[in-house]
């Protein structure tokens, strides 16, 4: 089985708080979008490579939440943990949800996910979130979140490219 592993654009919006994440996937819209709301995908995809993922709850409805846990082997001070709220989840085509690392409570963050039909059964899913200030986009940015979105992305290449 072979994988195209695609160009992710992740770009802080000039004077706002806001990080826009573009990305293409060789699937079509309800694929993507049944592997962001599908726990047991979720946990396949989500997060960098070396991470294991535990949920301790994931409602991906409207109104619903969820809460988990990437844990790093290997390390004392290993537990990543983060929740939020799904505020609409509109197959196939959009998630708004709000974002929270435990370890900075007050930095909660307002993701809007879309996700566009291509031709030949593709998909550009563009990814918006928004924060409480520009020093707090920077920080995000600066955190090495990218390593994560995009070892994600790849294992979601994966995953959509198996099934």
């Amino acid at each position: 089985m072979s994988t195209t592993t695609r160009e992710t654009t992740i770009e802080a919006v000039p004077d706002l708080p806001i990080i826009r994440i573009t990305r293409e996937f060789d699937a079509p819209p309800e694929r993507v979008f049944d592997a962001h709301v599908d726990v047991e995908k979720v946990k396949r995809w989500l997060g960098p490579r070396r991470l294991t993922m535990t949920v301790q709850r994931w409602d991906a409805e409207t109104g619903g939440g969820y809460r988990y846990t990437h844990t790093e082997p290997d390390t004392v001070d290993g537990e990543h943990r983060f929740f939020g709220s799904f505020h609409e989840v509109r197959a196939p085509e959009r998630i708004v949800q709000t974002f929270t690392y435990e370890g900075y409570p007050e930095g909660v963050s307002l993701e809007t996910m879309t996700l566009t039909e291509l031709p030949g059964g593709r998909t550009r899913l563009v990814a918006t979130s928004v924060v409480d200030s520009v020093e707090a986009r920077d920080a995000m940015l600066a955190s090495g979140m990218e390593v994560g979105v995009n070892e994600g992305y790849e294992q979601l290449d994966e995953l959509l490219a198996a099934s």
